[in-house]
């Protein structure tokens, strides 16, 4: 059993500006910044450096500012990390760096230079070990930590003295190669105040069994969003949800923002996005801290045991928007280790479509195989304005408003999706005296008469469809209010699975095949999913 990452020490405050880019990218071009992942051996030249000679201090003084300067080249093909070592000697209370890189023009089609950053302490830069100290992807040109502060994405500590390691990562690299250029400043002076964390309460006030609205994939300042942890905190609340879960690329940073921002009406849980150059996943439900790292691809076998490392702790494995077209978002780890798949992620895309039909078909295959099926969630991976905290979320089935009983919940698949607060649905399946709702099982004879009723509100004019392993056995469209009751009839020799989608009206206001998204796209926006109630044939 591989060695479990020690938990960073601590988390830096909320009060830190939020950074002020000129352009706003939309919610898909964000998931291409913070995207530092894959291998971690180097095999390039040492990069060249040049530290400013510090005046001599007078005796008892405090030493002066120091400078080091490191600037290399790095060629089409590079390895994923470059790990710049930085020598701290004693008596340094902050570090401060800053960073830049050539962007040479590229042909058309050509992806450009594109290069992360964060730093490692004195521990070591292995992988999965205690050495993190910081990440902030490419999202920011310059940061600095020190023991009671630090910018957002990083972690506040001790600044021991040792071997420290500020580590690029070239996401992408110009044909023409790339160029950085990094300086890293030393500030020497007593350490200050030790940080003091603020993790969130694992309890809120609840409703004991009911069902609880939450959006498991969210971003803040402290990776590559615009919104402080206030801001998110105040926009679950607007949204109308009963928990969230803080998942920044790539640190734990923002896990002890949270405690003062939690309350009886919100419980908020840590969590992390895992991004790799080959798929990005939710670790949900972390323990306060606890740092998972994501310097591998696929081929290097290490994804297993970062699964686990979250399985230890209680959380949940969630590969997150498996069809995102863009570089290094596809999920290619497989889903063996997973408890769930977000197949809906923010405004209705050709790529949730592809992912309900994968998970769909999934499902089919687990119940005749005799295994378990793998939930489906939906969250909003909102990261600024204009994108809405909760569209969509997951509502979900629990014995209390509490991180285990959300967590089981999830990961028995006693959950649906919803775009908004504003939709409502109940789901169940009623025969041979049994009664099941979302993501139970309902044993009855083969040929016993099944009545699939399906309660819904908050979507005018939509469509209704009932899908099992055979694919869609029932349509009907709701009325102008939004609100309706459809009931379809089945048994379990003909179906050995029931959900329920409901659909937006095309745009020209008819349920039938096409929508404003496209021509070929086969039915309106998704409104609401459920996961499926199985149905086992048997004499019981």
């Amino acid at each position: 059993m591989p060695t479990e990452p020690s938990s960073p020490r601590s988390d830096q405050p909320t009060d830190q500006p939020a950074p002020q880019p000129a352009a706003r990218p939309a919610r898909r071009d964000l998931l291409r910044t913070g995207l530092a992942t894959g291998a971690t051996t180097l095999g390039l030249a040492a990069p060249t450096g040049q530290a400013t000679a510090a005046p001599t201090a007078a005796p008892g003084a405090t030493p002066a500012d120091r400078t080091l300067t490191l600037t290399g080249h790095l060629p089409t093909g590079a390895p994923d990390f470059l790990h710049l070592p930085v020598e701290v000697p004693e008596g340094v209370r902050e570090i401060a760096v800053s960073y830049g890189y050539d962007r040479p023009p590229v042909p058309a089609g050509t992806p450009g230079n594109s290069c992360d950053i964060g730093i490692f302490d004195e521990r070591g830069t292995d992988l999965g070990g205690p050495g993190f100290r910081g990440w902030s992807g490419g999202f920011r040109t310059e940061f600095s930590l020190s023991r009671g502060a630090a910018t957002p994405g990083y972690l506040p500590g001790p600044i021991n003295p040792g071997t420290w390691h500020v580590v690029l990562g070239p996401y992408q690299i110009a044909p023409q190669g790339l160029e950085y250029h990094v300086e890293v400043t030393l500030r020497f002076g007593a350490p200050g105040p030790q940080f003091t964390p603020h993790y969130p309460a694992e309890r809120a006030r609840g409703r004991g069994r009911a069902w609880y609205r939450g959006d498991c994939h969210l971003h803040t300042v402290h990776s590559d969003g615009r919104r402080r942890p206030e801001e998110v905190a105040a926009g679950a609340r607007a949204a109308g949800l009963d928990f969230i879960v803080s998942t920044d690329h790539n640190t734990s940073s923002s896990h002890a923002a949270w405690g003062p921002l939690a309350g009886p009406d919100l419980l908020i849980l840590p969590g992390e996005e895992i991004t790799t150059r080959n798929g990005h996943w939710l670790a949900l439900g972390l323990k306060p801290g606890q740092f998972v790292d994501w310097r591998y691809r696929s081929r290097d076998e290490e994804y297993p045991r970062f699964a686990r490392q979250v399985h230890r702790s209680g959380g949940l494995v969630v590969p997150a928007h498996p069809y995102c077209p863009y570089v290094a978002c596809q999920w290619k780890f497989g889903y063996e280790q997973a408890d769930a798949v977000e197949v809906w992620n923010g405004p209705w895309t050709y790529d949730d479509e592809s992912a309900v039909d994968t998970w769909d078909g999934r499902l089919a295959v687990a119940l005749r195989e005799g295994r378990s099926w793998l939930p489906a969630l939906g969250n909003s991976d909102a990261h600024s304005e204009p994108q809405v905290i909760g569209s969509p979320h997951t509502v979900v089935l629990a014995e209390d408003l509490t991180r285990d009983a959300i967590l089981d919940g999830l990961r028995a698949g006693r959950s649906w999706l919803a775009e908004s607060s504003a939709v409502a649905l109940d789901f169940t399946v009623t025969g041979h005296g049994r009664r099941a709702g979302i993501g139970e099982e309902l044993t009855v004879p083969a040929d016993a008469p099944l009545d699939v009723r399906l309660t819904v509100s908050g979507v005018p004019g939509g469509t209704v469809r009932l899908l099992t392993d055979e694919g869609q056995m029932h349509q009907e469209s709701l009325p102008a209010d939004g609100s309706g009751t459809v009931i379809w009839r089945t048994t379990a020799s003909l179906a050995a699975y029931v959900r329920a989608e409901v659909r937006h009206p095309k745009a020209d206001g008819t349920p039938g095949r096409g929508n404003s998204m496209g021509p070929d796209l086969p039915w309106g926006a998704m409104a609401a999913l459920t996961n499926p109630i199985v149905l086992r044939t048997g004499d019981r």
